[in-house]
């Protein structure tokens, strides 16, 4: 078996399914926190990297000094080695107890005994060894107590119970780990329904919802123990934290003749990197025996120095969260959970597949950006330009930013950030569609000024039909989406439970926004097919927003979701292929200013009227460049 124990998931366990917003979060938070790690240098220890500089430490066999030999001790290491050679052979015992103290191994229970196992190599990767076994929770661990894993290694053939008589600090070791871990209980916000709940049932949910972080005790029931055969002499005083805390001196305080040098028993690495949370136990009275899986093997140094380094540094991140500091650029540890999860649960092609199509989401979402900024900036005209639409994205893109800020825990900092900027971006277009004043309201009105908004110039023919045509296509949407929001409203307040009204408002809506916000681009359609023509939308970035579209819904068939999720990813594809029939039946010319004073930015716009061809024969007295009303406009504005 791999050194990756995959934890078996609880009967009943229903794990919500992620999405592709989710996704992209997780692979940028994991790209921020691989790229930090790597700059911090954490990924490999210091280790020996002093060449011919950094002393030799002799084998302990041949270079142990007694301490008449030693002028100069020190305390603290300098340079440490392998105690004991590679390819020896090694007596392991585990057991379990509530307790630091252990009694002699020959008084402790047979059930506190977990693990026993017999000449195991040191060095040799294919010496793995496995066992399935369960224990009795002892009464301390219960109520919130440690439950320790007490280590006993030693050479082959030597004692392991440090009460025996032969037992020498030399040839055995014992040292302990904690096998549960005390963390932060993520804060369940109690909901009630709003109408029909008994007033008593509410207070209840009140009370049990309390106040500050509320931590437990919880445990995996798998477990990785891998020694690390090729770590080599080290700098003890420059190794990294993450991974000097698995070091574990020789007892006897040995030096070498320098008396600055000693050594150090095999590093056993109690992996715990793969353990997802949510295949975590939470111990209480309740929990009476518990399962426990353990894979023994050797693991190169490489692997131990990435494993070390990443799991100190999210263990950091989450006691920080749960601290109630400033939220690191990786969040609060949940996305890197997600990240675990898809390594552990994704096939690796598949896994391949999502990481390229997450990339080229990030690249087209960034140039569809681009694009749309740079048209709008661009637009002379409000032609074909759909303000309601816009002041409706506004609404709708709040709405979704305060539904993520009510849901903030599981909310990364990355999607709020994108989310705003998407706001600030559709209340720009509004200021380049027309001018917002506030003017003195009317005198019979509650309040004493009133936001107005205001064509930026006389409207021209086409831009009174857009707007005619805007006013058409909301009435007839408005008469299909209104109902549909107040039916569900009424559903999710009779049947739902809520947090608070403004949750069921905020939920109601952005549930809405959800469902028909891909509506929002039938009026651009409408006024697409009345105009005949698509010349004024921003091609380029409707082009990479569909991209965006389909991958998405290459997402949607590649991670599990409720079918009818999966369906509702396809519906913004509709919208995309009726732009490309209207794309292909109303033809654009790139070459000349279209009919909407954009396009042919590189001449000027006298000799674009110079070279179109007349609109009647030159015999028949008149010679009339067919131009439009805006192209003659510039080119009195550029005069």
């Amino acid at each position: 078996m791999s050194e990756v124990a995959r934890p078996t998931q609880a009967s009943g366990e229903a794990a919500p399914a992620p999405t592709s917003g989710r996704l992209q979060s997780v692979f940028q938070a994991i790209g921020i926190f691989l790229i930090v790690q790597y700059v911090m240098g954490q990924f490999l220890g210091n280790g020996n990297k002093n060449g011919s500089t950094s002393p030799t430490v002799p084998a302990f066999d041949d270079g142990a000094a007694s301490g008449a030999q030693i002028t100069n001790y020190n305390p603290i290491p300098q340079m440490i080695a392998p105690l004991w050679p590679m390819n020896t052979s090694l007596d392991i015992s585990i057991y379990v107890a509530p307790s630091l103290v252990m009694p002699p191994l020959s008084a402790a229970g047979k059930d506190s005994l977990v693990l026993d196992e017999k000449a195991f190599t040191l060095g040799d990767y294919k010496d793995t060894r496995q066992v399935d076994t369960t224990f009795k929770v002892p009464p301390e661990v219960q109520s919130n107590g440690t439950l320790w894993a007490h280590f006993y290694v030693a050479l082959q053939g030597y004692p392991l119970d440090p009460g025996a008589k032969a037992y020498d600090v030399t040839k055995a070791h014992h040292f302990f780990y904690p096998l549960n871990q005390v963390l932060l209980k993520k804060k369940v916000a109690k909901t009630r329904k709003l109408v029909g709940a008994s007033e008593d049932q509410n207070v209840d949910d009140e009370e049990a919802l309390g106040s500050g972080p509320t931590f437990s005790s919880f445990y995996h029931p798998n477990f990785t123990m891998s020694f690390i055969p090729d770590s080599g002499t080290q700098s003890y005083v420059n190794m990294h934290p993450a991974m000097r805390q698995y070091v574990r001196l020789e007892e006897s305080g040995a030096r070498d003749a320098s008396g600055q040098n000693g050594w150090y028993y095999p590093i056993l690495f109690v992996n715990t990197f793969w353990q997802l949370r949510d295949h975590m136990t939470e111990l209480n009275s309740t929990v009476k025996e518990l399962p426990l899986h353990i894979d023994l093997n050797n693991l190169p140094n490489w692997k131990f120095s990435l494993y070390a380094s990443i799991g100190e540094g999210q263990k950091q991140t989450q006691k920080q969260a749960a601290s109630g500091g400033p939220m690191p650029a990786a969040g609060d540890g949940s996305e890197f959970e997600v990240f675990k999860k898809i390594l552990i649960d994704t096939n690796i092609y598949l896994l391949a597949t999502t990481a390229i199509v997450t990339v080229l989401h990030m690249i087209f979402e960034g140039l569809a950006f681009k694009s749309d900024i740079s048209h709008w900036r661009n637009k002379k005209d409000n032609v074909g330009i759909s303000f309601r639409t816009i002041l409706a994205n506004v609404f709708m893109q709040t709405v979704i930013f305060l539904y993520l800020v009510d849901n903030s825990d599981g909310t990364s900092w990355m999607i709020l950030m994108g989310q705003g900027v998407g706001i600030l971006l559709e209340a720009w277009k509004i200021t380049k569609t027309v001018d917002v004043r506030i003017r003195e309201a009317a005198p019979d009105s509650w309040l004493p000024y009133k936001v107005t908004f205001e064509d930026k110039h006389k409207l021209s023919e086409t831009e009174e039909k857009t707007q005619e045509y805007d006013q058409i296509a909301f009435r007839y949407l408005s008469i299909v989406a209104v109902p549909l929001l107040g039916a569900y409203a009424v559903y999710s307040l009779l049947y739902e439970t809520h947090k608070s009204w403004y949750s069921f408002i905020i939920t109601t809506l952005v549930g809405s926004v959800y469902a028909y916000g891909f509506l929002m681009m039938v009026p651009s359609l409408y006024i697409n097919y009345r105009l005949k023509s698509v010349a004024h939308m921003p091609a380029k970035a409707m082009t990479y927003k569909f991209l965006n579209t389909f991958i998405d819904d290459l997402f949607a068939f590649t991670i599990k979701m409720p079918t009818l999720h999966r369906l509702a990813t396809l519906r913004d594809d509709v919208i995309f292929f009726v732009y490309i029939y209207q794309a292909w039946a109303y033809k654009v010319d790139h070459t000349r200013v279209n009919e909407f004073g954009q396009g042919g930015d590189d001449e000027k716009v006298e000799e674009k009227l110079a070279s179109k061809p007349l609109a009647a024969a030159p015999d028949g007295g008149t010679s009339v460049a067919s131009a439009t009303g805006a192209e003659k406009n510039a080119a009195k504005k550029r005069k």
